[in-house]
């Protein structure tokens, strides 16, 4: 059992983690063997998040006064913190994807920003493109038009030279 000072030193570190994070999922990996507890929690470490693990008598007090206060409210059965600091769609997309691989890993809301996210919403947050590909397809939106005209000047150029010779 936890000595009341660690258990708010662990409260204080929890509340300040989600007063960082861009978003908050609710999960569970309790019931998976341990090589894959420290997999998914290395891949979401990889993409600029953490998990937690506690009571949730811990979790919900350090809630409360924070934007996930009613996530984290009432919890029941074992669970997990995701908290995304950088890339909210990477951290849920590596939950859902631990979750088509290990049974016992489900996903069981968020929040993202100040919204309250539903199960479905954090899914379709999952399956969005990460921060990476949407910035690759921006900037071949942004340099489609360039590359066209490079192209159509190179075609004219080329047969000028033909015309030339």
């Amino acid at each position: 059992m936890l000595e009341r000072s660690k258990k708010n030193e662990l409260i204080d570190s929890l509340k300040g983690d989600i007063d960082k994070a861009n978003a908050v999922f609710l999960t569970n990996l309790i019931g998976i063997q341990s090589n894959d507890a420290v997999a998914i929690r290395k891949k979401v470490r990889d993409a600029g998040g953490k998990i937690v693990i506690t009571r949730n008598t811990l979790f919900e007090i350090a809630g409360k006064g924070t934007k996930c206060a009613s996530l984290l409210k009432d919890l029941k059965g074992p669970s997990a913190v995701a908290l995304a600091f950088d890339d909210a769609a990477a951290v849920a997309k590596v939950l859902k994807k631990s979750g088509e691989d290990l049974e016992p890993v489900t996903l069981k809301g968020g929040v993202l920003g100040e919204q309250v996210l539903s199960i479905d919403e954090v899914n379709e947050l999952a399956d969005l493109p990460s921060r990476d590909e949407m910035l690759g397809t921006l900037l071949a939106t942004f340099m489609a038009p360039v590359s066209a005209l490079a192209r159509v000047l190179h075609a004219v150029g080329e047969k000028k030279n033909e015309a030339v010779e």
